[in-house]
């Protein structure tokens, strides 16, 4: 009997490793291949269809995202079986994903990342589950970092990043919580400051500690004085990271936030519009 359940026990194993890191797509290795429902074709996986079928080759009337629970067939990658979904092939008895979850009707063989189905977003995440919380308000799930520090902000992640368009929720390239709530890939952040812009591309707040910037050009606009015809020039501003409105002196450099002390500011009253250029010339 020991001996009958030893070998039961390496059968197993080894269904559970053969062909593992062998088989998949750029996006994830699973033994497995795909047959979308939405258009009876198969594919490596979800975003490979698409990738595909949202090329700017297909006609805009054409292009779609698989509906992913709606999957019902799947294709062994080890011996061509078209069968359910399931996490084990019912011809070979291959692993088709040493992760597996059925409720998503995904797989992916490296468990690194610690995958875990979120209920409440109806998907499954990586990173492990001891490690977020999911936020009613915002609709996702945060880091536990962030779980007595970030702002809300309304289905927070169930938009397009502000910069490469590519929707946030289902995403699979990290991404970032900045000051103010609002979402945004971490690569695009990155982007963003290499061309030294350091707001929110939605609310235009400041997502970073600007106060050493706004003293050098302090220091700036001390040493740049205004001819003498605009002595007398005030302007309105509204400031992007408060939000309180200022009657200030004029200045072609930039205008300072008389509550925050902030130059992120736009001009709203009083002649031609002003946006600050002075501010990216600081940070350079």
């Amino acid at each position: 009997m020991e001996i009958c359940f030893q070998f039961k026990m390496s059968s197993e194993e080894s269904l559970m490793e053969l062909g593992s890191g062998n088989f998949g797509c750029s996006h994830y290795r699973r033994r497995c291949k795909i047959r979308t429902p939405c258009c009876d074709e198969i594919f490596d996986c979800r975003h490979c269809h698409n990738e595909s079928k949202n090329s700017m080759e297909v006609d805009p009337h054409h292009r779609h995202d698989v509906p992913r629970h709606e999957l019902k067939r799947v294709i062994c990658s080890l011996c061509a079986t078209e069968q359910d979904v399931q996490q084990h092939c019912i011809k070979c008895g291959v692993c088709m994903g040493k992760y597996f979850c059925s409720k998503c009707k995904f797989f992916d063989d490296d468990v690194s990342k610690n995958q875990y189905h979120c209920n409440e977003c109806g998907i499954c995440r990586t990173g492990g589950e001891d490690n977020f919380f999911h936020c009613n308000k915002c609709g996702c799930c945060y880091s536990n970092l962030l779980k007595d520090s970030h702002k809300c902000v309304e289905r927070a992640m169930h938009h397009n990043c502000p910069v490469c368009f590519e929707f946030l929720f289902d995403t699979t390239r990290g991404i970032t919580v900045l000051r103010c709530g609002h979402n945004i890939h971490l690569e695009c952040v990155k982007e963003m400051e290499r061309h030294f812009r350091y707001s929110c591309p939605i609310c235009s707040k400041s997502y970073c500690d600007m106060s050493r910037v706004w003293e050098k050009l302090d220091r700036e606009v001390a040493s740049t004085p205004m001819p003498q015809m605009y002595d007398n020039k005030m302007v309105w501003i509204l400031c992007n990271d408060c939000g309180e409105a200022s009657e200030v002196n004029f200045h072609v450099l930039a205008h300072k936030c008389l509550k925050c002390n902030s130059y992120n500011t736009r001009q709203t009253r009083g002649g031609p519009a002003s946006c600050s250029p002075g501010i990216s010339q600081m940070m350079r």
